[in-house]
């Protein structure tokens, strides 16, 4: 005689960013009822959810009272390794498990963050662009240059926060001479050889270039403001790979207005996709990419598969990157 064996519901509700169809979503549906939503906007989720036992997000906002309306609810799988969108005193009191994705993209953010830094320093796409239309075929000499090229050995690089990102960008400064210098809860005995700690004000003060690689939490929010803009040497560039709201924009793009600080870069914003109007757009030294850091496709390999076994390992009774 077959056992019965009761498949739990799992709805994915915004599958596209991490899944535009490059991938097989066949591994989840293997451990249950795999609905599939490619967006769910915020008045839908609880329709949409209201049968599941598994719901799969990666920017949707959970909050108490949509839980409160999702009885069946017993896991809540983020697609990324933030989990801010998800109110997890809430899902905790309620007894449902939230899990995160950790580390999944931490060599692809790294690599972003030194793009970002490198398109300040090179300006590659700038002179790119301008060959296209014949600028180097009409000069006179074998070179030119319109704009200033920096060299990175011998600054002084800046992190906030030295988790996994931070640790590997850290790293890599070092390897293209820099000095390095971090804000972070670890003690000096544990950083890496060549990485000084400092006061948030030191760093401040030192970094001709500064990165942010901090979880957003109220107290990192709006770090940098026009107050610690105004701490930073003139001319310091910074950089954002973190969370848009680390940064006032209205004070970065102030900033750059005065040439207090050099350039922006960043892929992330406060508001995701950002309003047209946003004042860091009209700003020429705004280097902004949207949010792909983590989307390359190794990364996005990886994020698939721990997706698949951090719900197969709850469903088995013991989930794992529980946060």
């Amino acid at each position: 005689m077959k056992s019965s064996i009761i498949k739990m519901k799992i709805v994915e509700l915004d599958g596209y960013a991490a899944n535009p169809g490059d991938f097989s979503w066949e591994p989840l549906k293997a451990l249950g009822e795999f609905v599939l939503y490619d967006r769910t906007a915020p008045e839908l989720v609880v329709e949409r959810a209201k049968d599941a036992d598994i719901i799969l997000i990666n920017k949707i906002q959970v909050t108490d009272e949509v839980m409160s309306q999702l009885p069946q609810l017993k896991y809540i799988g983020v697609l990324a390794t933030g989990y801010n969108v998800v109110d997890i005193e809430a899902a905790h009191r309620r007894g449902i498990v939230v899990t995160n994705i950790p580390a999944y993209s931490t060599d692809s953010v790294a690599q972003a963050t030194f793009a970002l830094l490198l398109a300040v320093a090179n300006r590659v796409e700038h002179y790119a662009d301008a060959n296209r239309q014949g600028r180097w075929s009409r000069n006179p000499d074998f070179c030119y240059w319109d704009t200033p090229l920096m060299e990175l050995a011998g600054k002084t690089f800046g992190i906030v926060g030295l988790g996994n990102i931070g640790m590997r960008v850290a790293t890599i400064a070092r390897e293209f001479g820099m000095d390095v210098f971090a804000f972070t809860s670890k003690q000096p005995a544990n950083l890496p050889v060549g990485v000084q700690k400092t006061t948030l004000e030191g760093l401040l003060a030192v970094s001709d270039v500064l990165s942010l690689h901090c979880p957003l939490t109220p107290a990192t929010h709006h770090l940098i403001n026009a107050d610690t803009l105004q701490k930073m040497k003139q001319g310091a560039i910074l950089l954002n790979t973190g969370r848009g709201p680390l940064v006032d924009e209205q004070a970065v793009a102030q900033a750059l207005e005065t040439g207090q600080l050099g350039a922006y870069a960043a892929d992330v914003m406060t508001c995701e996709p950002p309003e047209q109007d946003n004042p860091l757009f009209s700003q020429p030294n705004a280097f902004l990419t949207p949010h792909v850091a983590w989307a390359t496709r190794e990364a996005r390999t990886r994020l698939m598969k721990i997706a698949v076994e951090n719900v197969k390992a709850f469903i088995e009774g013991n989930p794992v990157h529980v946060v």
